[in-house]
């Protein structure tokens, strides 16, 4: 079976699907594309895609933007393990949405469950990524990324 190269449906798609997770205003940016090394700032979280598209989605950004992101959604700040969970958990919702949306339009997309990263860190061992900064209102910005392998 041929792998089918919709990393613009896929990005749109997971955007939208932010669009419904989050409970405030978003502003999307221009998509950014880059090669062979991404360095995460603060706290990430990965989940892969498998299916007609291979590759892995990031959302990252700063672990203070991400207790705001707690305290709109949830109506108190997370901290520590608590904002750890509750990353992954909002990427796997986001993640499940995005497969959802492509499942209706006739895409075959599977998830992994997320990996949720913390600290600086460098990841490599991927061909080309999309980055787009989305900013939500009154809480900040977050940075989502697709890696790709083809």
């Amino acid at each position: 079976m041929q792998k089918y190269d919709g990393a613009t449906e896929l990005l749109n798609s997971a955007i939208e699907s932010m669009q419904h997770v989050f409970s405030c205003p978003i502003q999307v940016g221009a998509p950014l594309l880059f090669s062979q090394t991404l360095i995460q700032s603060d706290v990430g979280v990965l989940v892969g895609i498998v299916g007609d598209l291979e590759g892995r989605l990031i959302i990252e950004g700063e672990s203070r933007i991400f207790t705001h992101l707690s305290q709109s959604m949830f109506g108190m700040p997370l901290e520590g393990e608590m904002l750890h969970s509750f990353v992954g958990e909002m990427a796997n919702m986001i993640a499940g949405n995005t497969s959802t949306l492509l499942a209706n339009r006739g895409k075959r997309i599977d998830i992994t469950p997320p990996t949720i990263m913390v600290g600086q860190m460098q990841m490599y061992g991927f061909n080309r990524g999309i980055k787009i900064a989305v900013e939500l209102e009154a809480v900040g910005p977050v940075n989502t990324i697709l890696l790709l392998q083809g």
